[in-house]
């Protein structure tokens, strides 16, 4: 049994062997993926819980025109599209794909049910993380809101903060083109908007270090949607 699987937080609060018994006890597999491959069409029925045990995966949305879109990326051992498993209308709601060769737990909507049924702590764990999953939309949504890329950048900026030591000292993890594609528009772009805070006094940057200056003119432009 892969090791991620017991640090998985559907099984939160489970001993290894409670977590041996309830897998065992239900139909699961495995499932690799090399780099770049299809996990997931957006639209495709979402028929089983898939759980990322290595490698990572990522979520992306498609417009009209084209224009590609990065949701967010999955590490290990997160579980993806936990919240459209059930419901009406259960379908991937983005396209999903493995950015570096991925190992993937499976386990069907059936068994699923089975192991909220054996087990109340996998149940209310669950209900937390398509807790956490709504919250999480109900924040992409207001992040995709603001209209104007400052506005994204100083959103983005401001939730960083909060996320790390809230001392106004951020560390970005991922590079200028990451970072352009989660905000959907071209790395120029993106690096213009970072000088122009840069050279405004709001933020100081130090290659990937970025120092909140100014705070009140960075939530301003943070809470502009126009």
């Amino acid at each position: 049994m892969n090791e991620e699987i017991f640090n998985t937080p559907l099984f939160n609060g489970l001993t290894r062997e409670e977590i041996k018994t309830l897998l065992e006890s239900v139909v699961c597999q495995y499932r690799r993926y090399s780099e770049g491959q299809l996990i997931a069409s957006a639209g495709e029925v979402c028929n089983a819980l898939q759980i990322v045990l290595k490698g990572r995966v990522k979520g992306e949305m498609i417009d009209f025109s084209g224009k590609v879109l990065k949701i967010e990326e999955i590490y290990p051992p997160k579980p993806l599209a936990v919240a459209f498993l059930f419901g009406q209308n259960n379908r991937y709601p983005v396209t999903v794909s493995a950015v570096v060769p991925t190992l993937l737990l499976v386990i069907p909507k059936k068994s699923v049910v089975s192991l909220m049924h054996n087990s109340e702590i996998f149940l209310i764990n669950f209900l937390n993380a398509i807790s956490n999953r709504a919250q999480f939309i109900s924040g992409k949504l207001r992040f995709l809101s603001f209209k104007t890329l400052q506005g994204k950048l100083a959103h983005f900026l401001i939730e960083q903060d909060n996320i790390q030591n809230k001392n106004g000292r951020i560390f970005l993890s991922k590079t200028h083109e990451e970072l352009a594609e989660l905000f959907g528009v071209a790395r120029p772009s993106l690096s213009r908007a970072i000088r122009k805070l840069h050279h405004q006094g709001i933020i100081r940057c130090f290659g990937k270090n970025i120092e909140i200056i100014n705070w009140d003119e960075l939530k301003n432009i943070g809470n502009k949607t126009g």
